[in-house]
């Protein structure tokens, strides 16, 4: 896979960022700034789809919000810096939007029913499935230590999905249907990256995800209250500094060197939802998000290992 096998769930990701100069430590600030930037976006979701704001809103609403808003930013970008655009491939591109814009709306859904480590916890799992889907999808051939990652990363997401028992929670296997989709989208950011700029893919992504998503809220639409006309832009304009963040901390440092900072998603909505909900992860859900990182880490390391092998 490529670099972009950060377990970012909730990031529809741009190709990878034409390399500046080296500065590791600008590149960890800007990844811990993006993790911030997830988990708050998630932060908010909650907020929206529960009671926190008032009558709450649908997460069809909520995906259609931070389409809008995050819409909004990165076309004033694009309009200020004016890059050098080039011919987009449309048909990776819907592809690509179609499973981010469905990895984003389960995920809305998934934290506004289980603590925002959970979900969080379980959408790491996007570049396990990504890893399986490369197989029949892109010809890739997985090793022993890659499968070891993956069965690690699924041992700790049925600890927290907790299968067969009535702790089951319908949110955990929402957030694992995200962790799917954004693990398809995995597939055809593979085949975008390297063709086009990264700000071309993110307006064309986001300028999709905006078409698909104001069809899908038409069913669903209810008028926000000011408050969450405000938490909704808030929503889309947190997610668009993350892909911004993200992208330019891939541009100043390996991927190997940068990943492990973006494992501060789970930190930060963790305290989220402690300060803002009240809501304390268990040590259930501490277990089952240590195990899942475990495995997502060493995915991630094997694929570096993989990446410096001669062709």
């Amino acid at each position: 896979m490529t670099d972009r096998n950060a377990p970012q769930a909730a990031i529809p990701a741009a190709a990878i960022a034409p390399r500046t100069a080296p500065n590791p430590a600008l590149a960890i600030l800007l990844m811990v700034c993006a993790t911030a930037f997830i988990a708050a976006t998630t932060l908010l979701a909650k907020a929206l789809g529960t009671e926190a704001l008032g009558a709450p809103l649908h997460p069809l609403q909520v995906s259609h919000g931070r389409f809008l808003f995050a819409w909004i930013a990165i076309s004033t970008t694009l309009a200020v810096l004016r890059p050098r655009l080039i011919r987009p491939d449309w048909a990776r591109h819907v592809g690509r939007t179609l499973c981010g814009w469905g990895g984003v709306s389960l995920m809305f859904a998934a934290a506004a029913m289980i603590p925002l480590s959970d979900a969080t916890a379980i959408s790491f799992l996007n570049p396990v499935f990504g890893m399986i889907l490369a197989i029949p999808f892109l010809g890739e051939t997985v090793g022993k230590w890659r499968w070891l990652a993956a069965a690690i990363a699924f041992a700790g997401a049925m600890i927290l999905i907790r299968p067969g028992t009535e702790a089951m929670q319908p949110g955990a296997l929402l957030a694992l249907g995200a962790a799917l989709c954004l693990g398809f989208e995995l597939i055809f950011i593979k085949r975008l990256s390297g063709r086009e700029g990264p700000l071309q893919i993110l307006f064309i992504n986001n300028s999709l995800g905006l078409i698909i998503a104001s069809l899908a809220v038409l069913a669903v639409w209810q008028m926000p209250s000011p408050a969450q006309w405000a938490a909704l832009a808030g929503l889309g304009f947190a997610m668009a500094c993350a892909q911004a963040c993200f992208v330019n901390a891939m541009a100043r440092a390996d991927a190997s060197f940068v990943t492990p900072f973006s494992y501060l998603t789970l930190v930060f909505a963790a305290l989220y939802d402690a300060v803002i909900f009240g809501v304390v992860p268990t040590p259930v859900s501490v277990t089952g998000a240590g195990i899942i990182i475990a495995g997502a880490a060493l995915l991630a390391w094997r694929e570096q290992v993989n990446r410096r092998k001669p062709a």
